[in-house]
């Protein structure tokens, strides 16, 4: 019995030993586990959405750089060959009328339409060529500079300068066979409505008023310097003759601006009056006789179109040079006188003055701002 009893004891004093470890124990792994429940989730592995969206992203400016080398190869391949690139598809067109009645009187007064149809597609296409075609100049001849690095700057005057050299190229190479071909009516279309309405924009302002003179200036002697040079070739008188008109027909539009149009009238006359004086020296049978013959009524009728079509808007134009008026009228006089010394050669000359000077006596009396012109012009505007 004294054996049993100190067993118990033992047993006794270390339950509750085992009771405060167990305790512990439970203790200790509830607090674990619940610091394990509050700790984030480990992080995505590299295959994860994150990096999927960079190579998205990388995918689509790769896709970005394809397309833009295209479109430079597109550029750089029209560039190359500018000559056979017609960006005007056949359905765009431009409207026959702008070279309708060529040669004949309109029986209306002539309107202009061109600011209304020359909207923003068919000036960025026009300039897009004219660039083109300054990209060839650069390239074909390094010895002429020419300055044209921005064709969509804000240089309204660099604009123009470009449109009336690339309207005047269009006409010194374009052989009388091809002058009905629909590719130079769209050009010369496109470039007299963009040259009027930049140089409408540029009075509109008031500055660089010299160099726009020089430009109209270049413009109007080119014209009627090409419209008077018959061309050398195998083509037939008569083809010739009507590239003759169509350039006439080009300076008759572009005339509708009073800026261009007395210039033009100034320069024709005095034309008229130099080419009068070298046939009463040149032998009639000399094939420059003829020549000179046809380009004298081609003028004389530039003339009458210009004032009969477009004299009475000018006058009402705000802008309209009176004092330019007045030296035009002078030089149409003198170039009449000039022509009466061939009236024993040719009496139609004369003829066709009388109906020009005639015309301009006419819409004189109309308007009462042109009775302040000097009494010597007006007794032999009248007489």
């Amino acid at each position: 019995m004294a054996s049993s009893e100190p067993a118990t004891d033992t047993k006794t004093a270390s339950s509750p030993t085992d009771d405060q470890s167990l305790k512990l124990a439970v203790a200790i792994s509830l607090l674990r586990s619940k610091l394990l429940q509050k700790q984030p989730p480990p992080p995505p592995p590299p295959s994860n959405p994150p990096s999927e969206s960079d190579a998205l992203r990388w995918k689509r400016k790769a896709k970005e750089r394809k397309q833009e080398l295209l479109r430079l190869r597109e550029d750089l391949r029209e560039a190359e060959d500018a000559s056979q690139c017609d960006l005007f598809p056949q359905t765009a067109l431009c409207k026959c009328y702008f070279f309708d009645n060529l040669g004949k009187s309109s029986p209306k007064p002539v309107g202009d339409g061109s600011d209304r149809r020359f909207n923003d597609i068919l000036r960025r296409r026009f300039l897009r060529q004219v660039r083109i075609k300054e990209r060839r100049k650069r390239i074909n001849n390094s010895n002429i500079k020419i300055r044209f690095s921005d064709i969509y700057s804000k240089n309204e005057a660099e604009q123009l300068r470009a449109a009336v050299d690339f309207l005047v190229e269009l006409c010194d190479t374009t052989s009388p066979g091809r002058v009905e071909e629909a590719n130079f009516a769209n050009w010369s279309h496109q470039a007299a409505d963009f040259i009027l309405a930049s140089l409408r924009n540029l009075l509109s302002i008031g500055n660089n008023m010299e160099l726009i003179e020089g430009i109209v200036s270049r413009l109007i002697v080119r014209l009627v310097k090409r419209m008077c040079s018959p061309s050398h070739g195998d083509e037939s008188r008569q083809t010739d003759t009507d590239t003759q008109f169509y350039i006439q027909q080009l300076i008759r539009k572009l005339g509708c601006e009073p800026h261009i149009g007395q210039r033009a009238i100034l320069s024709v006359s005095q034309r008229i009056s130099m080419v009068a004086e070298n046939l009463l020296f040149l032998d009639p049978f000399d094939e420059a006789f003829s020549n000179m013959h046809e380009c004298l009524f081609i003028m004389i009728q530039l003339i009458e179109f210009l004032i009969s079509d477009y004299l009475l808007t000018w006058s009402r134009d705000e802008g309209f040079d009176h004092v330019l008026f007045e030296e035009w009228v002078t030089s149409v006089l003198h170039a009449r006188k000039a022509l009466e010394l061939l009236e024993s050669r040719n009496g139609l000359y004369v003829l066709y003055m009388d109906r020009v000077t005639g015309e301009l006596a006419k819409h004189v009396g109309q308007v009462s701002s042109f009775q302040k012109l000097s009494q010597d012009i007006l007794d032999n505007l009248f007489c």
